[in-house]
């Protein structure tokens, strides 16, 4: 949102108004000038002299330099006739305020200084001692102030239009970055969403198909298969439900340790810290599951992998979770799994043999394939999670079936290495 500009009363001020003041007062100062005999016009050419401002002065809006030429030429024809004339150097002084304002502060120190020393250089012919007198050098020092105050309006101007562009920039920032968090929030839940219900909606079509063709035939089996199928849907309603939980969480709640973001009503590190995530040490029950699925899968854990914790340890079982379920979709009913520590990284592989069905077989046992074809959201949800935690993961045709492989960096966390 651009910020809103309330301008100031003076800013409305119809242009004429100034001329209309300054046309005044050069004319008072013309045809009622002090009491002194210099700054009364001594004859005609010097009355036209100190009349002309008037004319001119209105065109300093647009040519302030040009202006204060004339007026400066103006004040040294009176001065010839033996006139210091106030108005024009009222004038003068005006336009050296009005170019002051438009020119960059180098121009305005010369145009200033200029403009100053002309005046005191005119007032030669009339000056009453010497060009430093004080009746003749107010001018001058009228004219370097209103070249310094020129330069202080300037500047003024400036610095409101750089602390507005700097406001602009801000709003515009806080509106990305706001814009951002929300995009990185909605990409969290549906990779939270599809780690909780994807491979439990597998399990069920799978089941599903099972009992339908056990039904007439086994109908122990088919019974064991809905039963396989109830307990993935108790499992996949109680993870929703837990989801929905963090998403509705708020920073007052006692389960949530921070607030929610603005705009995006979920706060993963609050969802994180109220409720553990499933780590290297779940696999086996995760093994489990798919077993009493039908998938026959062989596990291998280290023990310094059984050690791991973090969010190291809960992207290495989201990798398990996502080849399992895809191996179980695509594969031949077998997998193996690997979880062990090198060389300060969890290497993660697990290798399933695919289905026969044709030429396009092993492609149809991609990680992207867990969700309809062609989507990648799979792959893409595991990229992004493995990428977080300056992981890598690979996953394409091994010899006899499809291999994901994913290297996971453990954190240092020995002080004493750390140090």
């Amino acid at each position: 949102m651009k910020p809103q500009t309330v301008d100031h009363p003076r800013a409305r001020v119809p242009r004429v108004v100034p001329d209309v003041v300054l046309i005044a007062l050069v004319l008072a100062a013309a045809l009622f000038p002090p009491p002194v005999p210099a700054f009364q016009a001594a004859g005609p050419i010097a009355f036209v002299a100190v009349l002309l401002p008037v004319v001119v002065l209105p065109l300093m809006w647009k040519w302030p330099v040009p202006v204060l030429a004339v007026l400066l030429a103006l004040f040294g024809v009176a001065a010839l006739t033996g006139t210091i004339s106030p108005g024009i150097a009222l004038a003068a002084a005006a336009a050296t305020y009005r170019a002051a304002s438009m020119l960059p502060r180098r121009r305005t120190l010369w145009l200033g200084g200029v403009a100053a020393a002309a005046i005191l250089v005119l007032s030669l012919p009339v000056a009453w001692e010497n060009v430093f007198d004080p009746r003749a050098l107010q001018f001058a020092l009228l004219v370097a102030f209103a070249a310094a105050a020129g330069d202080a309006t300037r500047s003024r101007r400036e610095a409101i239009a750089a602390m507005t562009a700097r406001a602009e920039r801000a709003e515009q920032t806080r509106e990305a970055e706001a814009r951002r968090r929300v995009s990185e929030e909605r990409l969290r839940i549906a990779r939270d969403l599809h780690d909780a219900v994807a491979h439990q909606i597998a399990v069920i079509s799978l089941q599903a198909g099972v009992a339908s063709q056990a039904l007439d035939s086994d109908t122990a089996k088919a019974r064991t298969s809905l039963a396989t199928i109830r307990e993935a849907a108790r499992t996949v309603l109680a993870e929703i439900g837990d989801l929905m939980n963090m998403l509705r969480a708020s920073e007052d709640e006692p389960s949530s340790t921070a607030g929610a973001l603005a705009g995006a009503g979920y706060s993963p590190e609050a969802a994180r810290a109220s409720a553990p995530q499933a780590g290297v040490a779940e696999l086996p029950e995760l093994v489990a599951q798919f077993q009493r699925s039908g998938l026959r899968v062989r596990l291998h854990t280290d023990a310094a992998a059984d050690t791991v914790s973090g969010a190291t340890s809960r992207v290495a079982f989201r990798v398990v979770q996502e080849a399992l379920t895809n191996a179980h979709k695509h594969g031949s009913g077998t997998a193996q799994v690997r979880c062990e520590v090198v060389a300060q990284e969890l290497v993660v592989t697990v290798a399933n043999p695919v289905r026969a069905s044709g030429p396009d077989a092993a492609a149809e046992g991609s990680l992207a394939d867990n969700t309809p074809p062609g989507s990648g959201l799979g792959l893409l949800g595991l990229r992004e999670r493995v990428t977080a935690v300056r992981g890598t993961i690979e996953a394409g045709p091994a010899p006899g079936g499809w291999r994901v492989s994913a290297r996971l960096p453990i954190p240092n966390t020995n002080p004493q290495e750390t140090a």
